[in-house]
C-alpha cells in the first residue's frame, strides 16, 4: 500500500473513502466529525442514525454514504478521548484497522485518513501520528492509497517525516 502524506482539508479528497474521527453518539460535532458533516450534508447524518441509533465504541468503525463529499463512503471510527482517561493506544490503532478492515469490505481502495484523537480528545501528536504511520504501513489491506490528511504545517510534516522514517527502515 502507498501511503502519503497531504497537507489540507480531508473533506476536499478524491478518494473511495474519508475517515471521519467521530464521537460515540455519531451524530456530528467538533472537528473533523464537524467538519466532514457539514461539508457532507444531512444524508451522513441521517445515515449515522439509521445505521447506528446507539452510536459506536470506543475503536470501532462503520460506514455510511459520503453525501455531497467528494468522497462515496465515509468510515467513521471513534477514537480513544485521552482527555477523558481513555490511554489504550491499542483503541487508537484499532481505529485504522478497522477503517481499513472497513474499506476492504466496501471495495474502497483509495481512503484518507485524520490524525485520530490528536485534535480535542488529547493524543500526543507524536504519538498520533506514529500510531497512524506504523498501523498503516504494516497492515494487511487491499487498499491502494491511504492518506493522512494533516490540517496544518506542522502536523503535515511530523507526518512526512514519520513515513520517511519507515521508507528509510529495511
Amino acid at each position: 500500500m502507498k501511503l502519503t502524506a497531504v497537507a489540507g482539508d480531508l473533506t476536499t479528497q478524491r478518494v473511495d473513502a474519508v475517515v471521519n474521527a467521530a464521537s460515540r453518539e455519531m451524530r456530528g460535532g467538533g472537528g473533523v466529525d464537524g467538519a466532514i458533516h457539514r461539508a457532507g450534508g444531512p444524508a451522513i447524518l441521517a445515515d449515522c442514525i439509521a445505521r447506528f441509533p446507539h452510536g459506536l465504541a470506543t475503536g470501532a468503525a462503520g460506514w455510511t454514504t459520503g453525501g455531497d463529499l467528494p468522497a462515496r463512503w465515509v468510515i467513521h471510527v471513534v477514537g480513544p478521548n485521552r482527555s477523558a482517561g481513555e490511554t489504550d493506544r491499542g483503541l487508537l490503532t484499532s481505529c485504522y484497522t478497522g477503517a481499513l478492515a472497513v474499506a476492504d469490505e466496501l471495495g474502497a481502495t483509495t481512503v484518507a485518513f485524520p490524525l485520530v484523537s490528536a485534535g480535542i480528545y488529547g493524543w500526543p501528536v507524536d504519538d498520533a501520528v506514529l500510531a497512524a504511520v506504523e498501523t498503516l504501513r504494516d497492515a494487511a489491506t487491499d487498499v491502494v492509497e491511504a492518506r493522512i490528511v494533516a490540517y496544518d504545517n506542522d502536523r503535515f510534516q511530523r507526518v512526512v517525516a514519520a513515513i520517511d522514517r519507515g521508507a528509510a527502515q529495511p
